[in-house]
């Protein structure tokens, strides 16, 4: 069993990293900030990657033995919303009908999903140090599907699908080994029903609701609904749970200065052994807001109990 800890490019420490190798967690996630600026932090992220100090910590975890991966909300740093006045034709198509350069694009114009994969492939050869799985979310918006005619009977889930293919077979001119995640979240908790999945695309299983719509049960049982399906859907592909246990950018609303974590093991535990009857190969936990400046106000933070607890609930079924 896998296991991951996801933080922001600027939490990245010497201390962080040695306290995940101390952990037991084998890979650290990097995730820019998302939200409606995550094109913003994309591309600060890109630039932070050139200089000598950011590759000197990654490099300094790579050597303890971490596996570096990049996720994030790409889609607005991938398909420039600057293009629509000359471009229209790329971007979605509202319900109401009108074209928008809000969120995600049109997936049924060839020339955009071309440009997609162009610029998808030149953000996977700039993540320095990152191994050959490839987190390339789109937007984080509940409806940001396309509903032109063509797409008007595609759903979010294979819109993104057909994202995704396009990309991995960019990707993999460059990157032969490349796999890409299938983001199942909000939206896209349900599988494809109209596209098939390329070779190397995996599932990544991120069941926010339970924190974000706790009034909305229906929603919840969707999730609860949906996991069967897309395990069988991605058949033998590897499955990744993405959870938020330790996600105190989400308990702080997003903003700083972060309130006082405090871990719900009780929660993490059941979560997990639910989670392990269904087979998940990986696991992963956001852990943003738990930088330096977290440490400063309210001291350090344990993160043994994700790797314990992943170890004894979750590892007996990953195989």
């Amino acid at each position: 069993m896998r296991k991951s800890m996801i933080i922001h490019p600027e939490e990245i420490s010497k201390k962080w990293i040695d306290k995940l190798c101390e952990s037991g967690v084998e890979i650290m996630g990097i995730h820019p900030h998302g939200g409606s600026e995550a094109k913003k932090f994309i591309a600060e992220l890109v630039e932070q990657m050139k200089t000598e100090e950011y590759r000197a910590l990654i490099d300094y975890a790579l050597k303890k033995g971490l596996t570096i991966e990049y996720e994030m909300h790409t889609a607005g740093y991938l398909m420039p919303r600057e293009l629509f006045d000359e471009h229209p034709e790329y971007f979605r198509m509202k319900d109401t009908g009108e074209r928008a350069p809000d969120f995600n694009f049109c997936v049924s114009s060839e020339e955009a999903l071309e440009l997609f994969s162009d610029r998808a492939l030149a953000l996977a050869e700039s993540l320095y140090g990152s191994c050959d799985n490839f987190y390339f979310w789109l937007d984080d918006n509940r409806d940001a599907k396309c509903h032109c005619p063509k797409c008007q009977s595609l759903s979010h889930s294979d819109q993104q699908m057909i994202t995704i293919n396009a990309m991995i077979r960019k990707i993999r001119t460059k990157f032969p080994k490349a796999k890409m995640a299938y983001l199942a979240y909000l939206a896209t908790i349900f599988p494809p029903t109209a596209v098939k999945a390329e070779p190397g695309i995996f599932m990544e299983y991120a069941p926010i609701a339970k924190y974000t719509l706790k009034d909305e049960g229906d929603v919840i049982e969707n999730e609860k609904r949906a996991l069967m399906p897309l395990m069988e859907y991605f058949g033998d592909e590897p499955k990744r749970l993405l959870e938020y246990w330790y996600d105190n950018s989400l308990f702080s609303k997003w903003k700083k200065p972060p309130v006082k974590f405090t871990l719900d093991r009780e929660q993490m535990r059941a979560d997990m052994k639910l989670f392990a009857t269904f087979g998940f190969d990986s696991v992963a936990t956001f852990a943003c807001f738990l930088g330096e400046d977290y440490d400063a106000l309210y001291g350090e933070t344990d993160i043994d109990p994700f790797a314990r607890d992943a170890n004894e609930y979750m590892s007996k079924n990953a195989d």
